[in-house]
């Protein structure tokens, strides 16, 4: 494996494939002007940064502040926000992936204070279901990454719809 760094931990390694989710879905948004990352290009009508500003509060926030550190305000929308899928029209977009890449960072300094076993420190069951709270950490951090990857499936779709860049594509034939 060469020069490849070893994982030094269980945390070191799902923050890795984390991390590597939030850069794949960030890559994506590369090259793009404010106008296209504010353009509503599917039906569901969100845009690029309005996908962004999703994962930035309904799933870094919510998950890491709220559900595993029990903050107090973790999941506040800012000011005037209602929906994290609706930004306003003038909202900056390189603020909204600015806020994202400073909002993973303090997700990830949650993650090294906490174990991987400990329960989340709020949930409400009356919310979301009988037993839909998770088990700890480990469970938070898997979903986080499910969640990150699907989104980043999706602004890939985005993208290729927009000017034709695909993530990872292999233009060769395999070998028989």
């Amino acid at each position: 494996m060469g020069d490849r760094k070893l994982i030094s931990s269980e945390t070191d390694l799902l923050l890795r494939y984390l991390n590597g989710q939030r850069r794949h879905l960030l890559n994506m948004m590369e090259g793009l002007d404010d106008a296209t990352l504010m353009r509503r290009m599917l039906p569901s009508q969100w845009s690029p940064a309005a996908l962004v500003n999703h994962l930035t509060h309904d799933v870094e926030r919510f998950w890491f502040r709220q559900v595993v550190a029990n903050e107090p305000n973790g999941f506040q929308l800012p000011d005037g926000m209602e929906e994290a899928w609706w930004i306003s029209a003038d909202a900056p977009p390189r603020d909204i992936l600015d806020a994202y890449r400073a909002e993973g960072a303090y997700s990830d300094e949650i993650v090294r204070a906490c174990g991987l076993d400990d329960e989340p420190l709020w949930w409400d069951e009356s919310m979301f279901g009988p037993g839909s709270r998770p088990d700890n950490l480990r469970d938070v951090i898997l979903h986080v990454i499910t969640e990150t990857a699907t989104h980043a499936g999706h602004m890939d779709v985005v993208r290729e719809l927009i000017d034709g860049k695909q993530n990872m594509v292999f233009t060769s034939e395999p070998s028989e």
